[in-house]
């Protein structure tokens, strides 16, 4: 009977204390979570670029996925068993995404999602100061979507703490760089371990006395029913249609985690998805979500992303493209390729277009 007491005694014991500190990490969580404005200013300038409106402006956007989601990397999130990459693996990783984007350094504008600055995912490297460093001709722009102290999941090897976010590096100085939040939420506590995603605005002066507004973006992936999407999509299309009205020229680039309208694969040794794969439920924009002079600019031949439920191979992993830019009508597009790099250091591919201001 003691020795039933004393094994009683020691499992409440231990059960106290989990509870405990799973009440002392949600109370912290709380305490130290970030809490972005609607709007917050990045960085202003008195002496921006005056850009001609004849000229072809060229584009690129990648979410080079922390440099932590190689060919070889399955993630927990979308229904694989991993967390981290060796660091061994990472560091090659970002050093490949760097020598690929000084190939490309004579791109006007660079648009660039999940790049970590303090991630234990990442070792702490700053990813955005050490491509900044890389792309010396470009004005850097960071917008913080991610800031948690300990992400928790999975309970057997948290993914640690966790500072990333969206960036541009840009040819020409702006007049402004702008975070804007984007709305929907998890709900409590979820939340609190969840990114805080927004949109990026940078401004720029033509010589007809006109802006180009440049928007990276980086929207909602896990929501199954698709609700928070849904909300953003709102947000976004509401801004991108208020500054062409004003008489703007508006380009929206980056990872919309969906596939564009109407959208027909034209993928050759890749296995096409749109719809629910492993946790990720890839959802399309409707058809008449914009008017239908603007325009969707994407490769249909070639996959911007893959599944991550499993180690890339090229006949059988799920791939399809989420990774598209939006341009007004007063612009109009020249070029668009999607670079097949074989998902060999990140799970997305670049793409490039160029544009040319009506």
């Amino acid at each position: 009977m003691k020795i039933l007491k004393k094994i009683l005694k020691s499992v409440l014991i231990i059960v106290a204390v989990l509870s405990l500190g799973f009440i002392g990490l949600i109370v912290y969580a709380v305490i130290s979570d970030y809490k972005p404005k609607e709007k917050e200013m990045i960085s202003q300038s008195d002496s921006p670029s005056l850009l001609k409106n004849s000229h072809t402006f060229s584009l690129l956007t990648w979410n080079i996925g922390y440099a932590g989601l190689d060919k070889d990397m399955d993630f927990f999130m979308d229904g694989g068993t991993k967390v981290i990459t060796p660091k061994n693996r990472s560091l090659e990783n970002i050093s490949s995404i760097g020598d690929f984007l000084k190939k490309n350094d004579t791109i006007d504008f660079i648009l660039i999602q999940e790049i970590d600055r303090n991630s234990k995912r990442s070792y702490r490297i700053d990813q955005y100061e050490k491509i900044a460093g890389i792309l010396t001709g470009h004005h850097p722009f960071f917008a913080k979507n991610y800031d948690v102290f300990f992400v928790p999941a999975p309970p057997a090897n948290p993914m640690g703490k966790v500072l990333s976010g969206i960036a541009v590096y840009s040819k020409f100085i702006p007049e402004s760089s702008t975070r804007f939040s984007l709305p929907g939420h998890y709900g409590f506590p979820t939340q609190l371990f969840q990114l805080d995603r927004c949109f990026m605005v940078n401004r720029y002066r033509i010589d007809n006395g006109k802006e180009l507004v440049l928007i990276n973006t980086h929207n909602e992936a896990f929501d199954k029913g698709g609700s928070i999407r849904k909300v953003q999509m709102e947000r976004l299309r509401e801004f991108v249609l208020n500054e062409y009205k004003s008489g703007n020229y508006v380009i929206t680039g980056g990872d919309w985690n969906q596939f564009p309208p109407d959208f027909k694969p034209a993928f050759s040794g890749n296995k096409a998805f749109t719809g629910q794969v492993g946790n990720f439920n890839l959802m399309g924009i409707e058809s008449d979500y914009m008017p239908q002079e603007w325009k969707w600019i994407y490769d249909p031949a070639t996959p911007s992303f893959r599944t991550v439920m499993a180690a890339y191979e090229p006949a059988t992993t799920p791939t399809s493209v989420c990774d598209i830019f939006l341009i007004s009508p007063n612009i109009e597009s020249v070029s668009v390729k999607c670079h097949h790099l074989g998902f060999a250091n990140s799970d997305h591919n670049p793409v490039i277009i160029q544009v040319k201001l009506k």
